[in-house]
């Protein structure tokens, strides 16, 4: 996660109705679920079989990539989760970074992904604040799968200067993120991990809203950014309203006019959030959230019902963000139904 310049999230989307959810629940197969406009048709591609997959994605873009390529450049940290728990990770070789002034790998990356899915500096593409095609080039990955981090003009550089197939995946709701781990697996052809992997999602999808389909709905803040002026949001049509809908509360940015606005402690003191669960991780804390303006006056910093969260958890679009973020906040603002 990267917060550039501003400090907001990059998962961009509108919400998904709570009903919309009870379908999606139900269903497995990712190339199943409704609300998308992603499709792919194999060209001749099948297990030892060269040839070619060509798809619309996410931006509407009709791309034609070359099927199970070898090496490949994952552009998001959100992809990179798909890509890994699809079993992937053998055909990375270059991840987004930032200048090393803006804090390079690390500015996208936690201590934990990192470790987790073996990352290291000789793998970065500059994408901030610059994006510097040359990086990129020198690691002659086949295939780009990236998400809005990277610009147009990038994807533009890409695709007519480097003459690789560029993909973007920035699924606009969490059943997007089931369409877009379908989407990979056919790119890779691992449908059966998709299919285990979608299963799991629909899973949570389901116990969530089954959870929270019978309780009232308490105004909550949820803050992934803090500074001296307020403390940074989730607004209408984003995921992360989606993230607070599904976890049965309403946000109190529900009617900003902004998709992610920051909001001043007398709008916080106004609001008077039940719940606060705050994003912790890339240099913010619990400590650094108590500094913030008047928040010891807050009445849920004072009755306790203040928690904290991993930021990957609400500001990623993908696997995650379902399987970790949807039952943690599930479980910040309803206790007792879990």
């Amino acid at each position: 996660m990267s917060f550039n310049p501003a400090p907001k999230p990059r998962g961009s989307a509108r919400a998904v109705p709570l009903a919309t959810v009870l379908v999606i629940a139900v269903v497995v197969a990712g190339a199943a679920v409704a609300g998308t406009a992603a499709y792919f048709t194999q060209n001749g591609s099948g297990p030892g079989t060269p040839g070619s997959v060509t798809l619309t994605d996410d931006l509407g873009r009709t791309v034609t990539v070359p099927y199970d390529p070898a090496r490949v450049a994952v552009l998001s940290p959100s992809i990179m989760d798909e890509v890994y728990r699809l079993g992937l990770r053998s055909h990375v070789v270059a991840v987004d970074c930032y200048a090393a002034a803006f804090g390079g790998l690390s500015a996208d990356y936690s201590p934990d992904q990192i470790a987790l899915w073996n990352l290291s500096p000789s793998m970065c593409v500059q994408v901030g604040p610059t994006f510097v095609p040359e990086m990129l080039a020198n690691l002659t990955p086949s295939l780009v799968l990236a998400s809005t981090i990277v610009s147009i003009a990038a994807v533009e550089q890409i695709t007519s200067l480097l003459h690789i197939p560029v993909v973007m995946l920035q699924p606009p709701t969490l059943s997007g993120i089931l369409v877009d781990d379908s989407m990979i697996g056919e790119i890779f052809g691992v449908a059966p991990a998709t299919a285990t992997l979608n299963a799991a999602l629909s899973a949570e999808l389901y116990r969530a809203t089954n959870l929270t389909s019978s309780v009232s709905f308490p105004y909550v803040l949820v803050t992934y950014s803090v500074d001296g002026n307020g403390y940074w949001t989730f607004g209408p049509g984003t995921f992360g309203e989606s993230l607070i809908e599904l976890a049965g509360a309403t946000s109190i940015a529900a009617n900003t006019t902004t998709p992610y606005p920051e909001l001043s402690a007398a709008q916080v003191l106004f609001a008077n959030p039940h719940f606060i669960v705050y994003g912790e991780g890339f240099g913010l804390n619990e400590s650094a959230y108590a500094g913030g303006p008047d928040w010891s006056q807050f009445g849920a910093v004072q009755s306790g019902n203040v928690s904290g969260i991993d930021s990957n958890w609400i500001t990623e679009p993908d696997p995650t963000m379902i399987l970790e973020g949807l039952p943690a906040l599930v479980a910040a603002f309803h206790p007792g139904a879990a």
